[in-house]
């Protein structure tokens, strides 16, 4: 039976250090103290004495005084005299007649007769020995004090701490035992895989007889694999939350340096540190910086990151024993990834941190709107907002969440609207709307750009359906048509096909309407022809040239991404598949043109209103497609579907939720739908390299992005 949970105000393990005193702060105090002891010691050496009444004389005066027996009494300290007189006596000082009665005089040479005169006068003598003068040693040796000191100053910051010159070998991990993040698991959102496995991780170190009872060994590490912004780093602060035991944090950029052997000894000095407050977890961010492929690049490798990396191998299993340290490592570029580095026994288990799907997103909208507390309208829906958003990340959802907070205060509302959620994701995807001075025949031809593109998507139906058109310029494009995006994971040729139209609806209708076409198509052609050219290489939609996968692309680690592109096929080849690009291209360009053809009335009535209104949404669209009885029809037969389609929805919703997401996805696949970027002629895209040959499910990153979500 496992043990409850350890509860997070019980003091630490006894085997997490406590922390020591600070033992700088005493020393700094100190030498702070004894500065300003010296500089008072030298003010008051320096500074004129009160009270001090005897006057220097000229030894030419104080013969002058023994000539006239006004001297009473004298004391003699080696060279120098003080006395008293008889009477007062006034004599010049400095310009200015003084009265004096106290004297004091250096004799410039000895002379013996001296005392022999002062004792015939009745003058009475007294000698003193000289005393020391300690202050006077102390300033003149001050500047070499000093001196000194500050070499030590600059020898003990040099050999003490992590940032000290002979201390490169330090391990620069931070231990977090008390101060731990407030981030639990119940924080964390939308990767149920994910967090079964780290909590079973954490469930290890606090209860691990559980596990050996049945025979099981603790893993060595574990690897989050994912793309950006899906929550890999938020998945270590909870297990730092969740733990109760020492937490390791640092980056994979920390062990390196540009002195030779430095990461190394830090990768060593790691699991030194590990092994003293074992039972412990190693968290390295980013360790793509240091695992990568060895003897990859011009040369053959063996540098110094190659060095930190077999260290780093020895470290998570080699002849040390290491069963109660657990390496958890995160990246978001697992092929660069050493193979040795991979293998069980290292990293044993590969967790992938995948984007949410559509329920995944509404618990992370909900997350975060309950923990900042935002006021929400009546008319927010998060889980309408969830699915008008795939292949956002949980980062993505923060920032809309945040976007749509300050849109609401800038517009003085008392609670977060759904308009603001609109607002807010517009701007996250296609960037702020831009105020630019543009003349009258460029703002008609961008009506009717997007005009063809709003045609395009309300009447082929295999696409995705028209959310929203508008002429106002946003981010880098003059106009933007949103199709609302649904969740796929495979899409058909049909698919591509209507897309490809979609996306040269534009250009189609600048040809019909001005006979030329402009260079604002430009972004939709290198959308177009990505999507013609995956279609034949990598998906196999080609009748010629069949289920073929032609370039394989090897993406060496230091080299690029394309300098090592492989054409594994034949001239011939080649050429057929320019042909078949070519061909798949043109015809979705005749399907389009054709459309707009048949719809031409409608394009200019829908290109007239964009002109008048700058933005139209798809009810208004399809209103002047189809005119006021058709579209109220539509609207009766599309509403009483939606209904039935919501029925089924929230049962399998109840179910997708308590299943794993492995569960919940059709394929083993882990690429999905991405919200792109705008180009300049409306149509959304992803400014991306070219990728290894994508699997069907990957679509969207290409597909999905020529339609300007």
């Amino acid at each position: 039976m496992s043990q409850p949970p350890q509860d997070r105000n019980q003091p630490p393990p006894r085997n997490e250090r406590q922390p020591q005193p600070d033992k700088t702060k005493k020393h700094r105090s100190i030498l702070i103290w004894l500065v300003l002891f010296l500089f008072f010691l030298m003010a008051a050496q320096f500074l004129p004495r009160r009270g001090d009444d005897v006057v220097t004389v000229s030894y030419t005066q104080f013969q002058q005084f023994l000539e006239a027996n006004n001297i009473e009494q004298v004391t003699i300290t080696d060279k120098l005299i003080t006395g008293t007189l008889r009477q007062d006596s006034s004599t010049m000082i400095e310009g200015t007649n003084q009265s004096l009665r106290d004297f004091k005089v250096f004799i410039p040479f000895d002379d013996p007769d001296l005392v022999a005169d002062l004792m015939a006068r009745n003058v009475m003598v007294t000698a003193e020995p000289e005393a020391t003068n300690w202050v006077g040693y102390l300033i003149a040796a001050l500047p070499w004090l000093l001196l000194i000191g500050f070499w030590i100053f600059i020898l003990r910051q040099m050999q003490s701490g992590q940032r000290g010159m002979f201390s490169f070998g330090k391990s620069r991990a931070k231990m977090i035992v008390e101060d731990r993040p407030s981030i639990t698991f119940a924080d964390v959102a939308g990767v149920l895989e994910a967090k079964r496995d780290l909590q079973e991780i954490v469930e290890f170190l606090k209860n691990p007889e559980k596990f050996h009872a049945l025979g099981g060994r603790i893993p060595k590490g574990a690897l989050l694999l994912g793309p950006p912004g899906t929550g890999k780093t938020l998945l270590a602060k909870a297990v730092a939350g969740e733990a109760g035991v020492p937490f390791f944090s640092m980056s994979g950029s920390d062990f390196v340096e540009m002195f030779v052997g430095v990461g190394a000894s830090r990768v060593r000095d790691l699991f030194d540190q590990a092994r003293q407050n074992a039972p412990c977890i190693i968290f390295i961010d980013e360790i793509d910086a240091i695992g990568r492929h060895r003897g990859a690049g011009l040369g053959g490798g063996h540098d110094e990151r190659e060095q930190t990396l077999n260290q780093l191998l020895v470290g998570l299993d080699g002849f040390e024993k290491t069963d109660s340290i657990i390496v958890i490592g995160a990246t978001n570029r697992p092929d660069v990834l050493d193979p040795a580095l991979l293998r069980p026994g290292r990293f044993d288990r590969h967790i992938v941190v995948d984007r949410p799907d559509v329920v995944g997103r509404e618990k992370i909208l909900e997350i975060h709107v309950k923990s900042r507390k935002i006021p929400l309208d009546d008319t927010v829906r998060l889980d309408v907002l969830a699915k008008g958003v795939p292949g956002m990340v949980g980062a993505d959802l923060a920032n809309m969440v945040n976007e749509a907070a300050l849109i609401a205060a800038r517009y003085d509302h008392t609670t977060v609207t759904n308009d603001d959620f609109e607002e807010a994701k517009e701007k996250i995807v296609m960037g702020s709307k831009r105020h630019l001075v543009i003349s009258d025949k460029e703002r008609e031809i961008v009506a009717y750009h997007e005009a063809g593109h709003a045609l395009a998507f309300e009447l082929i139906e295999e696409i995705d359906p028209l959310h929203k058109v508008t002429i106002l310029p946003q981010g880098r494009g003059l106009g933007v048509t949103i199709p609302l995006p649904e969740e796929r994971y495979l899409h058909s040729r049909s698919y591509c096909m209507g897309t490809m139209a979609a996306a040269l609806g534009g250009r189609a209708a600048e040809q019909i309407v001005f006979g030329e076409v402009t260079s604002g198509a430009q972004n939709d052609i290198e959308q177009v022809t990505r999507i013609a050219r995956h279609m034949v290489c990598d998906w196999g939609m080609s009748e010629e040239l069949g289920a073929t996968a032609l370039g394989e692309k090897e993406h060496e680690v230091f080299l690029g991404r394309d300098i090592a592109h492989q054409a594994n096929y034949s001239e011939t080849t080649a050429n057929s598949i320019d042909q078949e690009i070519q061909r798949f291209v043109s015809e979705a360009g005749e399907r389009v043109e054709k459309l707009l053809k048949d719809y031409e009335p409608q394009l200019h009535a829908v290109s007239k209103a964009l002109l008048e209104r700058d933005s139209l949404s798809r009810d208004e669209v399809a209103l002047l497609i189809y005119g006021k009885d058709k579209f109220e029809a539509m609207e009766k037969e599309r509403k009483k579907i939606a209904a039935e389609a919501e029925e089924d929805e929230t049962g399998e919703t109840e179910v997708n939720a308590a299943e794993s997401a492995a569960d919940e996805a059709p394929v083993a696949d882990e690429s999905t739908v991405e919200a792109p970027p705008p180009d300049g002629n409306g149509i959304a895209t992803v400014d991306r390299p070219e990728e290894e040959p994508v699997p069907a499910p990957g679509i969207d990153e290409a597909v999905e992005s020529s339609k300007g979500r």
